[in-house]
């Protein structure tokens, strides 16, 4: 399995929260690599890739933040038009369902990674690997 740990973190929609997250990691020297923020009227949801996932994990914990990890899939796709449409037309054809996902271009390459959660990430993935897609591991993504 090539799937890439992320962590969630639950916030009170209010001023200051996600700078106490950022001032966490920042003093135990954990990078975030990618990361996306949906919120609500009361709450919202923090979706990190980060370069030490238990680190983080447990320092957010010990700052007394509700935080998670799961998995989720780094496809390394060409950073091009139509690449999104090309995407979503394979997975309606193989019928995943992406719960969210999730982009980071990689300058350097010229690539970008698009971090997918499905119901079905066993799936997902030998669907993408079959189409000829390159998983990333959480290592690759770290080193990014």
């Amino acid at each position: 399995m090539t799937q890439v740990q992320q962590i969630s973190v639950f916030l009170e929609n209010k001023a200051g929260r996600l700078s106490s997250v950022s001032a966490a990691l920042k003093d135990n020297d954990i990078n975030i690599r990618a990361l996306t923020i949906a919120e609500s009227q009361n709450y919202g949801v923090l979706r990190m890739i980060v370069n030490r996932t238990d680190d983080a994990l447990s320092v957010l914990k010990d700052a007394g933040f509700v935080v998670k990890k799961n998995p989720v899939l780094a496809v390394e796709i060409d950073d091009r038009e139509g690449i999104l449409h090309d995407i979503m037309e394979l997975c309606g054809t193989a019928e995943l369902n992406i719960e969210y996902l999730y982009s980071f271009v990689e300058q350097v390459s010229g690539k970008a990674i698009l971090f997918m959660r499905f119901e079905g990430t066993e799936t997902a993935e030998k669907v993408f690997a079959d189409n000829g897609y390159r998983l990333l591991s959480e290592e690759e993504v770290c080193l990014i």
